[in-house]
């Protein structure tokens, strides 16, 4: 598995349970603001496809994770 994938099932994962944790009709709801979480997690990926730099990504490399290319 590369990088890349990882990252978006990282992503992935991360924003549903925040979402799941600050929606206040989720079973698992403990505060609305895991939604900022969310938030950052989404401006993240954003600013990531811009920058092309990755706080993840940059993990994964120094762990030995090979890239997408």
């Amino acid at each position: 598995m590369n990088a890349e994938r990882i990252v978006r099932i990282v992503a992935g994962f991360f924003i549903l349970l925040s979402l799941s944790l600050g929606v206040e009709a989720s079973p698992l709801f403990v505060h609305h603001y895991f939604l900022f979480f969310t938030a950052f997690v989404g401006l993240n990926l954003f600013q990531s496809g811009f920058t092309r730099i990755c706080p993840l990504n940059s993990i994964l490399a120094k762990l030995g994770v090979k890239g997408s290319c």
